[in-house]
């Protein structure tokens, strides 16, 4: 046995030294940690649009589920296989509680207010909570915004990332601008975390919500601000006022929130600046030159690090709105020629903004093909609107095989090819990321099952695939041993790739894995493997290959629906998740 005060003959100056050397090191990781804080640990958060009601005939219109994985559980999974489990959101942070349930998060005996009082009604007697389309981290990685799209329902709610709870919820406008009145696509934190900007998508109307926080970053307020309104249709009158519910949460804390101000005529008023038409058709013969913009359900509104929302429009166009004016102001216009419609990824790279296009959301898409991408200098906008189709979008790509359709005048004939894998010849981009040193912007097609690189300095384009081993037709991919099985019918290995984030430390991408019974968008999304995909990225962020699936699942659901262009699945799962966010741990 050795001696244990063996050390103690040393001569003092080693022992001394050796000290010294242990507090260099433990000084050196803490400074690295106060650089650079817990870059190696956060949380990916999956939207399943999937019903977490049992019995529900229709896909996606009651609940959804909230899917948690802390990335260490993550890393373990894709070192030794061992499957990561999801948090719940009870505040106890334990693998293997989740997923989260979003009608337990904001539970059903929340009161509905309008301005000034209870309506007497609570969120329970309310139609359309559900459709979890989406979530996204505030710029303080201390909140993430709840995205509620079933059309007819339109509520956003915001929820604290640390202990998972309800912070805030609303209702938004109801409008006459489009059959269903309201709905809620998405929203959009502004550069500083100060608004939370919605996409109210059947009212047409860009919405604001102003946040107040205390001088720690906590929300203590959310104020829906009616007056900052900004209508993108035409002939608009508003049918029934934003909403906000107050009352206990799951862990028995009080909502924040109120609705403030009047909704300006101005704001609501058919034309832009220029005097055209905001959307085809408000007078005779002012529609927007070189096409117009013929039907302006807002996709997204991309929000710059200036603070204009690049609005995103379905049959396309594009609307830039500077989001600090009250109301919102347009400060940019462009026609359904210049920018393709159905885009929803967007990103800013040294004050270039990157937005891209797809194939609509509607029955129409089942025969589209679109892949654009675009990107104009954000700095080109001032408070001053801009003449319309100014300045000119640079059009980086645009594939060869898109159709001739929302405002794509070289394009093919309709593509009836379909969405099986082998098969279809379709295209439809839709999420998009840059990576950690900007260099390379990734898109996902959703139909191909590939991800497409731009390199931003040079616009050279390449690809790599979610399908093989290697990302380049080599081996099988994971998502074949993640497929479903319950269906020998189904195409396996289908990862059907939507909208993405990268981690901190730029080594993945996170990707949403669509299901077999894709809630939106089901001609082009219906998938195999439903999750979300970890893609290690290669080459320095020029590549790609898929790693992992982080499988998500709900045979609770019972709706079933046809399939266009796809395999009408017979089988029990119905999770399809169609966002992720990342979320870093403070501690």
């Amino acid at each position: 046995m050795s001696n244990p005060l063996k050390w103690l003959r040393k001569p003092i100056n080693l022992v001394l030294m050796a000290i010294a050397t242990t507090l260099l090191v433990i000084s050196q990781v803490t400074l690295s940690q106060a650089l650079a804080p817990h870059q190696d640990h956060y949380e990916i958060w999956g939207s399943d649009q999937s019903n977490s009601v049992p019995g529900v005939e229709s896909l996606g219109v009651q609940g959804g589920l909230i899917w948690i994985w802390d990335s260490h559980d993550v890393e373990q999974q894709i070192e030794s296989g061992v499957t990561a489990q999801p948090l719940g959101c009870d505040g106890q942070n334990r693998p293997g509680d989740g997923p989260c349930d979003v009608n337990v998060v904001f539970p059903p005996t929340l009161t509905e207010y309008d301005q000034n009082s209870p309506t007497g009604k609570t969120l329970g007697d309310l139609p359309g909570f559900g459709r979890l389309h989406g979530m996204l981290t505030d710029p303080q990685n201390k909140y993430l915004n709840v995205n509620i799209f079933t059309p007819g329902g339109g509520y956003v709610g915001i929820m604290d990332g640390e202990t998972k709870e309800a912070i805030a919820l609303f209702r938004v406008t109801a409008t006459n601008a489009s059959g269903p009145e309201r709905s809620v696509h998405m929203s959009f934190w502004n550069s500083d975390g100060s608004t939370l900007l919605v996409a109210n998508l059947n009212g047409k109307l860009l919405e604001r919500i102003d946040i107040v926080r205390n001088q720690d970053g906590k929300i203590i307020d959310a104020i829906y601000n009616k007056t900052a309104s900004l209508g993108v249709g035409k002939g608009m009158e508003v049918l029934d006022p934003a909403k906000v519910y107050r009352g206990k949460n799951a862990h028995n804390h009080d909502l924040v929130g109120k609705v403030v101000g009047n909704y300006n005529p101005i704001a609501l008023a058919d034309l832009t600046p220029s005097g055209q038409c905001k959307e085809n058709g408000c007078t005779a013969d002012n529609n927007a030159s070189q096409g117009g913009r013929p039907n302006n359900l807002i996709i997204c509104p991309i929000v710059s690090s200036l603070d204009h929302a690049y609005i995103t429009l379905a049959a396309g166009g594009l609307l830039v709105a500077n989001t600090k004016t009250t109301p919102m102001s347009i400060v940019g216009e462009y026609s359904n020629e210049i920018i393709n419609g159905a885009g929803c990824g967007g990103v800013e790279v040294d004050h270039t903004i990157w937005l891209n296009a797809g194939v609509s959301a509607s029955d129409a898409g089942a025969t589209q093909s679109t892949f654009s991408l675009y990107n104009m200098d954000d700095r080109a906008f001032t408070n001053r609107p801009n003449p319309p189709n100014t300045p000119a979008p640079v059009v980086v790509y645009q594939d060869p095989t898109n159709t001739a359709t929302n405002g794509h005048l070289g394009g093919e004939a309709a593509n009836t090819t379909g969405q099986l894998p082998g098969i279809t010849t379709r295209h439809d981009n839709h999420g998009m990321v840059a990576t950690v040193s900007g260099a390379y912007i990734h898109n996902t097609d959703r139909i191909q099952n590939l991800i497409q690189v731009f390199n931003t300095q040079t616009l050279e384009r390449t690809e790599y695939d979610l399908t093989s081993a290697d990302g380049h037709g080599n081996g099988v991919g994971t998502c074949a041993a993640a497929s479903i099985t319950d269906d020998s019918n189904l195409p396996t290995n289908d990862p059907a790739p939507d909208l993405m984030e990268q981690s901190p430390d730029g080594k993945y991408l996170f990707v949403a894995f669509r299901g077999p019974l894709p809630v939106s968008v089901g001609h082009s999304s219906q998938g195999s493997c439903p999750g979300v995909g970890v893609v290690e990225l290669t080459e320095n962020g020029a590549s790609g290959r898929l790693v992992s699936v982080l499988r998500s699942s709900n045979v609770t659901d019972s709706a079933i629906a046809p399939i266009a262009g796809g395999h009408d699945y017979q089988g029990t799962e119905h999770s399809d998740l169609h966002g992720v966010a990342i979320r870093r741990h403070s501690h």
